[in-house]
């Protein structure tokens, strides 16, 4: 093969001096040439479209204490960046388990974790659900660690194409596997006024769920940007700043519907505890009060029970300086717990 054959493709062509549509950033979505630029946007407290900053690194290491030789599991693998963390430590002798419904991001983070020279020795990676974890510990486990990193991921966010955010034109998808249940169009077109106000309330704590239920329940409504026309028109009153938390909790409300992502978490809960060796240690990261709501009764469940020898008394935050830094992380909670002995 010679030096031509070797040669990246052509970026694709676009309008004027600066790419505008995700598919056209190329120094976004191919950071490794582009360290520097993706440096400078990070620096502005962004993070750059297709990448992802993981949160709370030192805490999540500090909670797990991953030692080499020890089994891991990563049941959220997503961009790879505590797995990363967690692999440079289990070394020598240690393992990792990756686990990621995403059948277009996780091909991406396994060859950048294969690329740093993690072999399947140290890395194993599962396509699955994280509720599958009783499984997956039976072939793979027991585990001395486990991080759960929940939500969604930045690169999933920043793609239109998976409809996660109203800020660009895409379908009003929000599936975590496309490949697997129905979009939210389906969903919303299927739900009445009653059933929407709930899904709201329960799943973004919505102050306008009755007013946005009302409104938009039962429509067939094929692209975000529709979307988000709909619940501005049906509040009106709010001001640009309120009207982007409305937007936010509403797209989280509906995804996390469309993806059954309390369901899962609880399954996931449920059998974390059979999952871990004595003395295994887990740390899971939420985004969501009803995320943190279940994760501390399910700890505090299993200390009562004797399952957990310790459970964290309080959510540890995202330091003062690291939601300066990534304003996504700014809504973190940090929970961990220690398998009894």
């Amino acid at each position: 093969m010679n030096d031509q054959d070797q040669r990246p493709p052509r970026r694709p062509r676009y309008k004027g001096t600066h790419p505008r549509r995700f598919e056209e950033k190329y120094k976004e979505l191919a950071p490794e040439r582009y360290a520097e630029e993706q440096a400078k946007v990070a620096a502005r407290g962004h993070t750059p479209a297709g990448t992802h900053r993981s949160i709370m690194v030192d805490e999540i290491l500090e909670a797990l204490a991953p030692k080499p030789g020890e089994v891991a599991l990563d049941a959220t693998l997503g961009y790879g960046g505590h797995a990363r963390e967690l692999l440079t430590r289990l070394q020598p002798g240690g393992r990792l388990v990756g686990l990621d419904v995403d059948p277009l991001e996780l091909p991406r983070t396994e060859a950048r974790l294969r690329a740093l020279g993690f072999d399947d020795t140290a890395l194993i990676v599962r396509r699955t659900n994280f509720a599958s974890l009783a499984k997956v510990a039976a072939e793979l486990g027991p585990f001395d660690l486990a991080l759960a990193d929940l939500g969604v991921s930045s690169m999933q966010i920043d793609n239109p194409a998976r409809g996660f955010t109203w800020k660009a034109e895409g379908p009003l998808d929000l599936r975590l596997n496309p490949q697997k249940g129905r979009p939210a169009s389906d969903l919303l077109s299927a739900l009445d006024a009653a059933a929407l106000a709930e899904l709201l309330a329960e799943n973004a704590d919505e102050p306008h769920a009755d007013a946005l239920a009302q409104a938009i329940a039962g429509l067939r409504i094929g692209t975000t940007r529709e979307l988000a026309g709909h619940v501005r028109a049906a509040l009106p009153a709010l001001d640009d700043d309120e009207l982007k938390k409305v937007l936010q909790r509403t797209f989280q409300a509906l995804r996390i519907a469309v993806n059954d992502e309390f369901g899962v978490l609880d399954r996931f809960l449920a059998q974390l505890p059979g999952a871990l060796k004595p003395g295994g240690r887990v740390a899971i990261l939420t985004f969501h009060s009803g995320e943190d709501r279940r994760v501390k009764k399910a700890f505090q469940q299993g200390l009562r029970e004797g399952l957990y020898a310790e459970v964290a008394p309080e959510p540890r935050r995202a330091s003062p300086e690291e939601r300066r830094a990534n304003p996504r992380s700014t809504s973190a909670k940090l929970r961990w717990a220690v398998r009894a002995s």
